[in-house]
């Protein structure tokens, strides 16, 4: 099973051929465009396994830009006791969601 590590928006995922994955959000994609990601630490296809420092020269994963949305509401409460201080704050991630196409 052939699978890469990639990295966008300050985070690394793994993904293989037509995986769907959420995603930090990318900015200026509309539906079913094309998405490359050329930041590729690790490529490994079951035989070999070919590791950049930090990155792989000429690697490139193509993807396909499907949705875009908010994840679920995390709720933030500030609370200092004896001071009559408390703030409750909410907060929804937006991610973008892409199926990858070819490693």
């Amino acid at each position: 099973m052939k699978f890469a590590v990639i990295e966008t928006g300050g985070k690394q995922y793994k993904v293989s051929e037509g995986d769907v994955v959420k995603i930090e959000k990318l900015s200026d994609y509309k539906k079913d465009g094309k998405v490359t990601f050329d930041k590729v630490l690790l490529i490994d296809d079951g035989k070999t396994t070919e590791v950049g420092a930090p990155y792989i020269k000429g690697a490139k994963i193509s993807a396909v830009f499907e949705e875009e949305g908010k994840g679920k509401k995390v709720h933030i409460v500030k609370f200092k006791s004896k001071s009559n201080y408390s703030k409750k704050i909410g907060h929804r991630q937006p991610f973008n969601k892409i199926k990858v196409e070819k490693i």
